[in-house]
């Protein structure tokens, strides 16, 4: 029996350790944020992959944006070294989950099996994911115990809110100089390769006024009305700009193959008052308002450019606007990456997907980050992508699900690359 049957025997042989390792990671709620049962989810992976065979390391992400005593970042990076020097495959996955939110017919945190599908809250995004890492790496081991070479597999922090936590903080501590390929099981699909991201820029804009009594705004200045103007001259002239820059990035949706902007927030005036308040507001002229822009851009585009537009837009503004004044901050910037289609990682990969699904790969491009933003840009490894099982538009849905027979497949195209990657 050659290697690719093996391989196919030993991971159906796991089918119901699959779906029992799938289910007991959703059943652990690990909401980001806070930042919940980080520690809890790490100390249970730490049992599994002990006894695997692998080394592992439990590390806190200390003075991370985050990390707190009542909620620590806690992350788990295991290393199972084989009979023969050799390069390192490293799997990542991240261990936190977005809010629950409204409209589920099932326990967000039950891990119910139906119709050949586990529901729950990160079923999808991306507890099924690593444990379809866990259990390729489980049965590659055991079909070829004389690999060459090492295998990690990591279960990281705060990707969810920026993966400062999480992976840029493991990049910063060096965990990826020793490592030649990563594998982000994310849920892209079980036949697409996702080569990287979009970039992103995110700043806030406070338009500036003059507080006065309600019953006069004549004798002050109204920040929010400031901020309309510059809502208003985003509609005229930015937005449409925007929708005709086009990438050739192989990005889906396909919506997304055009530079975006997203009003996060906006908020003027004073501020929301406490829950338990059931009072009128007072009443005056808000002198501040908030705008909070999310600006997703191209491969094609530069990071000055896009900064450009936003102050250009407040520039027109301003010459036409009397007693407009405004600051911009930025928040958060990430450059676009897209590893190259013939990188070692990804020929392995293409090549497993083909062999078990019989077609060739689909090559895309995430619309938002991941943490391949900080393996490239800290870690400094271009040789990344994102594979793994699930559907991309049930990420942050309700009754939220993971496919077995798409775990199955991702886990055994899993198993075949690191075959090929570390010569089994």
């Amino acid at each position: 029996m050659d290697t690719r049957a093996r391989l196919h025997d030993e991971i159906a042989a796991r089918r119901e350790d699959l779906i029992a390792l799938t289910q007991d990671l959703i059943r652990i709620p690990t909401l980001n944020p806070p930042g919940a049962n980080y520690r809890e989810i790490c100390d249970y992976l730490d049992r599994r992959l002990l006894r695997a065979g692998f080394h592992t390391e439990l590390i806190r992400a200390e003075g991370a944006i985050g990390d707190s005593d009542k909620h620590p970042r806690w992350n788990i990076v295991a290393r199972r070294e084989g009979e023969a020097p050799g390069q390192c495959v490293h799997f990542n996955s991240h261990i936190d989950v977005v809010e629950v939110g409204h409209g589920w017919t099932t326990d967000p945190f039950g891990g119910e099996v139906k119709d050949g599908r586990i529901y729950g809250r990160g079923a999808c995004d991306m507890k099924g994911g690593l444990a379809a890492s866990i259990i390729a790496a489980e049965a590659f081991i055991a079909t070829c115990p004389d690999y060459a070479g090492t295998i990690e597999i990591s279960g990281t922090a705060d990707e969810e809110s920026g993966g400062f936590g999480g992976v840029a903080y493991l990049a910063e501590k060096g965990y990826f100089a020793r490592v030649q390929h990563v594998i982000i099981p994310e849920p892209l699909n079980k036949d697409r390769i996702c080569l990287g991201h979009r970039g992103v820029w995110w700043a806030e804009v406070e338009t500036k006024g003059e507080i006065a009594h309600g019953s006069m705004p004549f004798l002050g200045d109204c920040a929010v009305r400031h901020m309309g103007a510059v809502v208003a001259e985003m509609e005229d002239s930015l937005f449409p700009a925007l929708a005709q820059k086009r990438t050739e990035m192989p990005v889906v949706p396909e919506g997304a193959r055009q530079s975006t902007l997203n009003i996060n927030s906006i908020h003027g005036g004073e501020p929301e008052q406490e829950v338990d308040y059931t009072g009128m507001p007072s009443a005056c002229v808000p002198d501040r308002c908030r705008m909070v822009i999310d600006r997703r851009f191209l491969i094609e585009e530069n990071i000055d450019e896009v900064q450009a537009e936003i102050h250009a837009v407040l520039e027109r503004v301003r010459e036409g606007r009397p007693g407009f004044d405004y600051e911009i901050k930025e928040l958060f910037r990430v450059l676009p990456t897209m590893t190259e289609r013939d990188a070692p990682v990804v020929s392995a990969v293409a090549r497993a997907v083909e062999s078990v699904m019989g077609r060739e790969a689909d090559y895309v491009v995430s619309p938002g980050t991941y943490d391949q933003k900080h393996i490239d840009r800290i870690g400094r490894l271009k040789n990344c992508i994102a594979y793994g099982p699930g559907v991309l538009d049930l990420a942050h849905k309700p009754d939220e699900w993971v496919g077995i027979e798409d775990m199955m497949q991702s886990a055994e195209v899993m198993a075949l690359a690191l075959h090929e990657l570390l010569g089994g």
